[in-house]
């Protein structure tokens, strides 16, 4: 089974955050996740090439916002619910200030 790495929250800064949330592809996958669920990496229909979708989901995980977990050929993705202990209010203050991702 493949491995994917997620940073320590602790490593993770507010730059590093920041960085991953800049880009409005990412922050509509964060917007699509924030229901609480586990989605499927594919399911995000956002009009771009798988290859440029699985380079935002490992920008968000690398940003330590999201915990992907693979299953077979497929990959599940969730919001670290931990994310929001370190940096309390970012992603619901970054989604209320970009209400149209």
């Amino acid at each position: 089974m493949r491995s994917l790495d997620h940073p320590e929250l602790s490593a993770v800064s507010l730059s590093d955050a920041l960085a991953a949330l800049a880009d409005p592809t990412r922050r509509a996958i964060v917007r699509g996740l924030n229901d609480g669920q586990e989605h499927l990496a594919g399911d995000f229909a956002l009009g771009v090439a798988q290859s440029t979708l699985s380079h935002h989901m490992k920008k968000l995980r690398s940003g330590g916002i999201t915990r992907s977990r693979p299953d077979g050929t497929r990959c599940w993705v969730s919001l670290r619910p931990e994310f929001n202990d370190r940096f309390p209010g970012l992603l619901q203050t970054v989604l209320n200030l970009d209400p149209d991702t």
